[in-house]
């Protein structure tokens, strides 16, 4: 049984028997206002245990196994103040709320691989080279015992194709252990995202004009059924998509699938 322990917006996942038993759980019920500040089920034993801070919008940092990644850090380095310095950093695209050249100088990387597409690969200075692998769509590669897969990300939409082109960014499959933990990165509800199997855990996004609707995330989410799902990346121009929403979606349409808010936007009120 899995069960999820947020403290003061850490989110710790601990894994405790076989996945099927976590499945046959009844999903909680919706809650009318996002998960911050509390505790949910404390765990009686923790196995290949994965921490979640959520830092804002796109931005998380992971620890699993005393390894700490970072996923698209932006917001300089006073923004992971109070966090491990990262072994492992993931880029999802070239925009700025998913790749910021400054707050990469000024976080403490020395120790750390950083994972990118191309596109981001030509935008960082020759001081980054021995620590970069690129990733096109489709690859995988391992560091520090995480196997990461390049998921395709793109829109589909003919309004909204400018924004993210096919075969430039990358989502990612982290598989650390025996979970496997899917980033959507910037996409709408394409092929390639509906035919994930056996994700443990997804960040799935949900802001327009840029990404997809709530409609089209949650339909997403129950085609390939990951056994949790955070919506995150979901302040849109000029809109912030409704997560309640989609929690209720996801939910009427698979009471099996958690979906977990957590407060991604803690410096503005909406």
């Amino acid at each position: 049984m899995k069960k999820l322990n947020i403290i003061a917006i850490l989110a710790t996942l601990a894994v405790v028997g076989c996945k099927e038993t976590k499945k046959n759980q009844e999903s909680p019920a919706l809650d009318s206002e996002i998960q911050y500040g509390a505790t949910i089920d404390p765990p009686e034993a923790q196995e290949e245990g994965i921490s979640i801070a959520p830092i804002e919008h796109a931005t998380v940092v992971l620890e699993w196994n005393d390894l700490t990644i970072y996923v698209d850090p932006v917001g300089g380095a006073e923004a992971f103040e109070g966090q491990n310095d990262p072994d492992l950093i993931l880029i999802t695209d070239i925009h700025g709320d998913h790749f910021n050249l400054e707050t990469l100088e000024a976080l403490n990387t020395k120790k750390a691989k950083i994972i990118v597409p191309q596109a981001v690969a030509d935008k960082m200075p020759d001081t980054f080279a021995p620590q970069i692998d690129v990733l096109d769509n489709g690859d995988s590669k391992e560091r520090f015992g995480i196997t990461v897969e390049a998921i395709p990300m793109y829109n589909l939409r003919e309004e909204a194709k400018q924004f993210h082109e096919k075969g430039r960014g990358n989502g990612y499959v982290l598989n650390m252990g025996d979970q496997r933990v899917y980033f959507s990165g910037d996409t709408e509800d394409i092929p390639e995202m509906r035919n994930l199997e056996n994700i443990d855990i997804a960040f799935v996004c949900m802001n327009l004009p840029y990404t997809m609707t709530v409609k089209s995330a949650a339909d997403a989410v129950l085609e390939f059924k990951p056994d949790q799902v955070y919506p995150y990346h979901y302040r849109g121009k000029p809109d912030v998509s409704d997560v309640n929403e989609f929690k209720s979606l996801v939910n009427s349409g698979n009471s099996n699938i958690e979906v977990v808010q957590l407060d991604w936007y803690p410096n503005e009120s909406y």
